[in-house]
């Protein structure tokens, strides 16, 4: 019986986790109340392609991005984006899609965007996640 009980509490435990792995569609930080929204490869190609004049934001290292990024990615390293969003995106009102390698990253500069004041934040994820062709 108590080999049961443990299996019951551990298939339990492991659907809690899984169930908490699912991307959420917005991070709002309870003191602004702004938010990021999270979108999919697929939702950030179409926003590509319906906006010319979005802006599409390579998180990761120079090295990362010389690697391959997505065509028309401006890099700014998530370490020097508090630094250099206001000379490199004076336009706090601007639309920008942030992608990193895997999402950490992005979703993490995303916040840093919006609690710097940026409204329209969007975190595309992982360029891993990207079935579309990249630059090398």
């Amino acid at each position: 019986m108590r080999i049961w009980m443990k299996r019951g509490l551990i298939l339990l435990l492991l659907a809690m986790v899984l169930a908490s792995c699912g991307k959420a569609p917005a991070e709002k930080p309870a003191e602004t109340g702004a938010a990021f929204q999270t979108v999919t490869a697929e939702e950030g190609k179409a926003m590509l392609e319906e906006d010319p004049v979005i802006i599409l934001l390579d998180v990761r290292t120079p090295e990362e991005f010389a690697e391959g990024h997505i065509a028309g990615a401006i890099r700014i390293t998530d370490s020097e984006l508090e630094a250099e969003a206001p000379r490199q995106l004076p336009d706090k009102d601007a639309k920008i899609l942030i992608y990193c390698r895997s999402g950490r990253r992005s979703r993490a500069s995303a916040q840093k965007l919006v609690d710097m004041g940026y409204t329209q934040v969007y975190d595309m994820g992982g360029i891993i996640d990207w079935p579309y062709e990249i630059v090398k």
